[in-house]
């Protein structure tokens, strides 16, 4: 029967297996972002913790709109094991930059995909991955805004407590959305 369903599907194995990768991209980046929260609430840093909750709220759906679409097209998308999720972060900076670097890391993965997806003629699921990629543009604009605030805010004394409060402002978070 799985050959007959395979059969049916529009969906190369090829392209299947690349939108899986994509899901545990999608699952690590989720779980990261939860420990940033976790490392900024432990902190003091409410407002960091909130912006970072929602970034793993937005992760996840981003994993689940691959997982389905994967369904949807006849093919079996997998829930992906998630190891290796750091606990402790060297600095307050250090996790904005580290936000950064994933959100580039998924970036050039989608359209790594996307490139296949042409090569493969599967050219719905190409059509598919567009919106993630304007969302990554998204992303990776709002994780450099969060990085800019460090260059034009100083670390040092207070310093951290305001970037900590533009932070929330980014997206208009307070630290009641907990």
């Amino acid at each position: 029967m799985k050959d007959l369903v395979r059969m049916k599907s529009s969906l190369t194995e090829e392209a299947e297996q690349l939108l899986n990768k994509q899901i545990k991209m999608e699952a690590k980046s989720s779980s990261t972002y939860l420990a940033m929260a976790s490392w900024c609430d432990r902190n003091g840093f409410q407002y960091s913790a909130n912006f970072f909750y929602q970034q793993s709220e937005e992760e996840r759906v981003h994993m689940m709109k691959i997982f389905r679409y994967i369904n949807n097209a006849g093919g079996v998308a997998v829930s992906p094991e998630i190891t290796d999720v750091p606990v402790d972060f060297d600095s307050f900076k250090s996790i904005f930059e580290q936000a950064l670097d994933q959100e580039i890391d998924v970036t050039r993965s989608i359209n790594q995909i996307v490139d296949s997806c042409h090569k493969l003629k599967d050219y719905t699921t190409a059509n598919f991955l567009q919106w993630f990629l304007q969302e990554q543009l998204e992303e990776e604009n709002t994780a450099r805004r969060c990085l800019e605030l460090f260059s034009v805010i100083n670390e040092e004394n207070q310093g951290k407590f305001f970037i900590d409060q533009q932070i929330g402002k980014l997206r208009n978070y307070s630290p009641e959305e907990a």
